[in-house]
């Protein structure tokens, strides 16, 4: 079954709400993303042990084990941006398939590659991955990646970063921008 690739930039979800998975980016302060990554990893790490997590419910729609496998990397991939944001220049990246963990700077702004997740979703095989070890790993990255983002103060949230494509993200709409995607593939996974 062959999935048509995501091209949307979804950075819109930062403006309004989300009328497919009811996320509220005005109603969503920075303080709530570490729980809402803790939660939307949880309840990903439960759908994993259901009987169908490698079912696709459809020829459109990818499995639970398929989300999370995304989500897991979207923990990771998120990090690191945050980490590129928070320093202002290149760090050392996940080594995931797909993903470019290049970074340039211009004026003093890094700027990260736009990652195309479903060259990353063929690259992993999410779907042929073990639902337990995506589950252990999905744990143990959204609690890195909730810890990350609890650890920035205040006085950093205004930090600028830029996507190749044009897109920029402070710290904190960066924050907001990452937890709809969990929360977004919870509802995905929930209502399939």
């Amino acid at each position: 079954m062959s999935i048509v690739p995501d091209a949307k930039d979804w950075t819109w979800v930062l403006e309004r709400t989300c009328t497919e998975c009811g996320f509220d980016p005005a109603a969503t302060s920075y303080e709530a993303v570490p729980g809402l990554v803790r939660d939307s990893a949880q309840r990903l790490t439960a759908a994993l042990g259901g009987p169908n997590a490698t079912v696709r419910p459809n020829d459109s729609t990818w499995s639970a084990l398929e989300y999370a496998a995304h989500v897991r990397d979207v923990c990771r991939i998120f990090e690191h941006r945050l980490d590129i944001t928070r320093s202002a220049g290149a760090r050392p990246g996940p080594v995931i398939g797909g993903y470019d963990p290049s970074v340039a700077v211009s004026d003093g702004i890094p700027m990260f590659a736009n990652w195309d997740q479903d060259e990353t979703a063929l690259a992993e095989n999410y779907g042929a991955q073990n639902p337990a070890v995506v589950a252990a790993d999905l744990s143990g990255v959204a609690e890195t990646a909730a810890r990350a983002f609890e650890s920035v103060p205040v006085a950093e949230r205004g930090k600028v970063a830029r996507r190749s494509n044009g897109s920029q993200f402070t710290v904190d709409t960066l924050a907001r921008y990452f937890v709809h995607d969990l929360v977004h593939h919870v509802h995905d996974v929930e209502h399939a």
